[in-house]
């Protein structure tokens, strides 16, 4: 998974204060929104690799089916595997301002 790791783990040296805080949740959201789009953009692609099977007249088109299917599971599976190496780096974070915020 060394290929797919596009950021650097963050190990903060103090505690969490508020401002950290919240851009840990604004980095959240932020994950669960890329996410959504590159659901959407796969679902597109799947959109669209039917809709070039379903044209009887350019058998040529097939091809360009099976491209868009194979875009659509690798969007799929690379928004995924962002999404749970991103949350899983920011679950450290989250479990330490916790443990901060409740002292």
């Amino acid at each position: 998974m060394k290929l797919l790791r596009f950021g650097r783990d963050f190990q903060p040296d103090e505690k969490v204060i508020l401002r950290d805080y919240l851009a840990i949740e604004r980095t959240r959201l932020a994950n669960e929104r890329t996410l959504l789009s590159y659901i959407r953009s796969s679902l597109y692609l799947l959109i669209g690799a039917f809709a070039f099977f379903e044209l009887k007249g350019y058998p040529n088109f097939k091809y360009f089916a099976l491209v868009c299917l194979v875009f659509c599971i690798l969007f799929l599976v690379i928004g995924v595997m962002r999404f749970r190496l991103l949350k899983k780096s920011l679950k450290t974070l989250y479990y330490m301002s916790e443990k901060e915020r409740d002292k």
